[in-house]
């Protein structure tokens, strides 16, 4: 077998076989086959395209590239959820103690925020003492006992997607969607689940900048895991503005305690419940979307919700307190400043990509990967899409431990933008089953 003719062969619209792309997928990996080759055959795939087989053996190939979790220890259907990013994404902090709370074990692996996209990893280690090294044993023992737990990346996990995706990164073939939805649903399957559910964002703030595009990554994700034999659901959801009200570390675990205690932003409670029905009813807590979500709805309100929160976060050595006195516990910005409306209208717009940045600015984000974050800092939105403003209104809040200068209160001024008429956009555009 041959790189060569295999790039040829894409090159011509043809189908590449099984065993031919767990050769490539092998032969890269080890380093037998060089970038340049690979680089071609990116290209080929980002304008011929592959067919659902060929996406689901890229998928495995990768899979096998590496070490895959072993979450047999774990009693119950083990369901993961993954975003495919955007700007103020709290949905993990709630979900995760929240679908635990029916009874649906929540094994998760996450990481640390690169840019304007926040890491779970960095939002949890705001909850002083939480910590997220854990062994394989201790990690099965805590979501056996309580239903939950969170881990940090770690192991060989999938490394020919991390070679491919540094490779596309620099060739110009990143909007790929069989590459896309492998590298994403071959992370998700090395990690162990079960089952998995599926938050495609779509609109500024989001990857996937239009629906089309979104609903053929999600259908085409939801068809890889079918395939390999993984329950898989897809909800499509807008990232034209920030999801809930907060941006930052610190800032989106005061958010989630508010939205366990069913206090919440209209938006961010609305799309968990939306992920949450699907991760109880794949995880067999409920018959039906229908009941999942009654289920649901009555923890937020009843505290079982929150308890779980508490017992997640006691049990990973963090202040299980935060939970009831957040404002005490969590860090504190030593600056803060209002953006204040400069005339009055309806909010037409807000611009997430920029006002993610923004918060990045504050130092709520990461440049490159070695970047110090500032778990205090980052800005709340006092004022969402379709919103009345007078003249003098806050429109945000500014949060942050080192001052803060105009470029940034301008640069969030600006991206609130504000006219004559303005509709709320839809949350959730479209799900896949």
């Amino acid at each position: 077998m041959r790189m060569i003719d295999l790039i040829e062969k894409k090159q011509h619209g043809e189908r590449l076989t099984d065993e031919e792309i767990k050769w490539m997928i092998t032969g890269y990996t080890n380093e037998t086959i060089p970038d340049y080759q690979m680089s071609a055959m990116a290209m080929a795939i980002y304008f011929k395209g592959m067919n659902d087989d060929e996406r689901s053996a890229l998928t495995m190939a990768m899979v096998e590239s590496g070490d895959q979790i072993d979450l047999s220890e774990i009693e119950g259907i083990k369901v993961d959820k993954h975003s495919t990013g955007g700007v103020g994404d709290t949905t993990t902090l709630v979900l995760a103690p929240l679908v635990a709370s029916v009874g649906v074990p929540v094994a998760k692996m996450s990481g640390r925020g690169l840019g304007h996209t926040g890491g779970t990893i960095d939002k949890l280690e705001s909850i002083p003492g939480f910590h997220v090294e854990l062994s394989q044993d201790e990690f099965s023992d805590l979501v056996n006992r309580n239903k939950v737990a969170v881990v940090g990346q770690s192991g060989n996990l999938t490394p020919a997607d991390k070679k491919l995706y540094a490779l596309r990164d620099v060739t110009s073939t990143v909007e790929s969607i069989p590459l896309i939805a492998s590298s994403i649903m071959s992370k998700k399957i090395a990690a162990g689940a079960d089952a998995i559910v599926l938050d495609v964002k779509t609109g500024a703030g989001a990857f996937m900048k239009n629906q089309d595009q979104a609903r053929e990554l999600a259908e085409t994700m939801v068809k890889i895991g079918d395939s390999v034999g993984r329950k898989t659901m897809a909800v499509i959801s807008d990232m034209s503005q920030p999801l809930g009200n907060a941006i930052g570390n610190g800032l989106e675990v005061k958010e989630a305690i508010d939205t366990l205690k069913g206090q919440g932003p209209k938006d961010l409670t609305e799309l968990c419940l939306a992920l949450g029905s699907q991760m109880a009813y794949l995880g067999g807590a409920a018959s039906s979307l229908e009941e999942a979500r009654l289920k649901l709805e009555a923890n937020l309100h009843n505290g079982k919700a929150l308890e779980a929160f508490k017992t997640f976060v006691s049990s990973q050595g963090g202040e299980a307190a935060v939970a009831d006195e957040p404002e005490n516990i969590l860090p504190k910005a030593a600056h803060q400043q209002d953006v204040k409306a400069e005339k009055s209208g309806k909010v037409s717009e807000i611009t997430a990509d920029q006002l993610g940045i923004a918060a990045m600015m504050l130092g709520a984000g990461r440049e490159t990967k070695d970047s110090q974050i500032d778990l205090a800092a980052g800005l709340v939105l006092h004022k969402k899409v379709g919103d009345t403003v007078e003249s003098g209104d806050i429109m945000a809040s500014l949060y942050s431990n080192k001052p803060i200068n105009e470029e940034i209160v301008s640069k969030v001024r600006q991206n609130i933008i504000l006219s004559d008429q303005a509709k709320e956009p839809a949350l959730i555009y479209d799900v896949i089953q």
